[in-house]
């Protein structure tokens, strides 16, 4: 598409400005810095367990950026930092909910990592059964269209919890409803240990949709445009009760399952290693070199800015109270 009879660049195709890009690429650069810090905090021995957005974060925060912070709510899974950071959580607070601090906004210290959650940041709390955020999803969706609201539910999962028989009655009752709500599966090739092929009988779970009676789509999760180009037309659709998209990320971790994960035992060192010649933080990157709305020094710049952020997450967090004892019955029984 072109301009004046210029060729236009795919984030200007997209009315997105400098300083947009930029925050994009904030928020990916501190998902990933703040995955790093937990890992080394985890085998210091200072926090129990790490589940990992690393490779997912352009995944993340471009579909989390298409959304409307004001109006629309989000049911996370565990690995979606990206979305969360977007949604208005600090490193802070996920330094908090990592050493299962007081001040953990998500639970208050009581749950595992990754389970997200606060109501200020219209992030509704997840559980660890997988997929049971999305009939949640579908039930604010219910809720927007019986009140006529302008709200879309967004809800993300792992291509193995597609396999779970809570996503195939959320879909069905979204797609007989056409309801506002945007199915997200970031399909990092990998339920754990299980591969996609030994996963699903069809190529895509995006194939999956036609069943439903809804729109599927495959976009490169390493892609953040593209991911956020994808949302943004879901989210019209949406808006303009048209129904649900059902969108599938292909996407990849860079690191194990979890910090009790031991992945050399299901996929070879030299598949990661590729994997990570496609980093979509370091992609990005170049793209915003070549558009000039990067240079070396704003790099250095955003690069210490995180890690400021970060060290100060880390050290206010270590320094943190736990909660008392007896708030462990808050919440559990009737007051």
């Amino acid at each position: 598409m072109s301009k004046h009879g210029v060729k236009m660049s795919k984030h200007e195709e997209l009315g997105l400005s400098k300083e947009q890009l930029l925050e994009m690429y904030y928020y990916m650069l501190l998902a990933r810095r703040l995955d790093e810090r937990q890992w080394l905090l985890n085998r210091a021995g200072k926090i129990p367990f790490v589940i990992s957005c690393q490779g997912q974060e352009a995944a993340q925060v471009g579909a989390a950026y298409a959304l409307d912070r004001q109006n629309d709510y989000v049911c996370p899974y565990y690995r979606d930092f990206g979305i969360v950071l977007v949604f208005g959580q600090t490193a802070r607070d996920t330094m908090m909910s990592a050493f299962a601090k007081a001040e953990d906004p998500n639970s208050g210290g009581r749950q595992m990592p990754g389970h997200f959650g606060g109501k200020k940041y219209r992030v509704v709390t997840g559980s660890s059964p997988v997929a049971t955020q999305v009939p949640h999803a579908v039930g604010i969706a219910l809720a927007a269209k019986m009140r006529g609201e302008q709200t879309v539910a967004f809800t993300s999962l792992g291509e193995g919890s597609t396999n779970q028989g809570d996503f195939h009655e959320a879909c069905n009752f979204a797609g007989v409803h056409k309801l506002p709500v945007i199915f997200y599966v970031e399909n990092n090739k990998y339920a754990i240990s299980v591969p996609s092929s030994k996963q699903l009988g069809c190529e895509n779970v995006a194939d999956r949709a036609i069943g439903y009676g809804f729109p599927g789509v495959i976009v490169d999760g390493n892609d953040v445009l593209e991911v956020y180009r994808v949302f943004k037309e879901a989210r019209e659709r949406a808006i303009q009760g048209e129904g649900p998209t059902l969108i599938e990320a292909k996407t990849y971790r860079l690191v194990p399952h979890s910090s009790d994960d031991d992945d050399r035992s299901y996929r070879s060192r030299e598949e990661v290693e590729e994997a990570k010649r496609k980093d979509p933080i370091l992609t990005f990157k170049d793209y915003l070199l070549q558009q000039g709305v990067l240079t070396e020094e704003l790099v250095n710049q955003y690069e210490e800015r995180v890690m400021k952020e970060v060290n100060e997450a880390t050290e206010a967090a270590e320094k943190a109270p736990y909660p008392e004892p007896d708030s462990a019955l808050l919440h559990v029984y009737a007051e």
